[in-house]
């Protein structure tokens, strides 16, 4: 396979690329691979005439947007996610989701594009939560219950982390500098997709939500109140 070219469209917000990257400069006007990002994206019927589609998914399923078929579903429309906590910078680790009965050639497409602009690429079925956040989400919940519990301090279970296990920048510091409400949307999410215990927002994270939508509201609350004293 020749290397593909890509076709960038963006719609709202990216939570994969939300600054400035050489991956979005380097796009052209009609590309082998169409790429759709922000969290407004919908493909158009036109769009299937590629060789690969590129959807940006948020928590949800690719089936939400494709339907499903009994097992059967799969096309040229492959779903993708680069995986971030929270506000911090998004990782280099793309996770593609197919289907499947999702095309070959597509899939190779695919990672040939994200690998050749630097990315790690990871393939996975179409399941809430895909790899890492089904992995570690459970784990940031038992860090932040251990706090909820007074089993240690946030200092104390970090440096446990660190030099314990091996996590080099321990939970409890990289969820904070986060946003840990982020945390929790992401984990309520995959509680209801799977309704499994370890899913469920700690305490102290369902806390945290709960105060940052009472910020939002204050702020469109003091808005409202200088809009009227104009």
């Amino acid at each position: 396979m020749t290397q593909p070219t890509y076709a960038i469209r963006c719609a709202g917000e990216s939570n994969s690329f939300p600054d400035a990257h050489p991956f979005l400069n380097d796009a052209v006007d009609r590309g082998t691979v169409l790429v759709l990002i922000g969290d407004h994206s919908v493909v158009r019927p036109g769009d299937h005439d590629h060789l690969t589609i590129l959807l940006e998914l948020g928590n949800e399923c690719l089936g939400v947007h494709t339907g499903e078929d009994s097992g059967r579903e799969g096309s040229n429309l492959i779903g993708f996610s680069r995986w971030r906590l929270g506000t911090d910078d998004p990782s280099n680790l793309i996770e593609l989701v197919t289907q499947p009965k999702t095309l070959p050639d597509a899939i190779a497409a695919a990672r040939a594009v994200f690998e050749t602009a630097g990315f790690q690429v990871s393939v996975c079925a179409d399941r809430p939560g895909r790899i890492v956040d089904r992995l570690i989400r459970p784990q940031f919940n038992l860090a932040l219950q251990a706090l909820d519990d007074g089993l240690v301090s946030a200092a104390d279970l970090d440096l446990c982390l660190k030099l314990g296990l091996g996590y080099r920048r321990g939970f409890i510091a990289p969820l904070e500098r986060s946003g840990i409400e982020h945390h929790y949307d992401v984990s309520l999410a995959l509680y209801e997709a799977y309704a499994r215990p370890e899913f469920l927002p700690a305490r102290s994270a369902a806390v945290a939500k709960a105060r940052s939508l009472t910020a939002v509201k204050r702020k469109k609350t003091d808005v409202a109140m200088r809009e009227r004293g104009k």
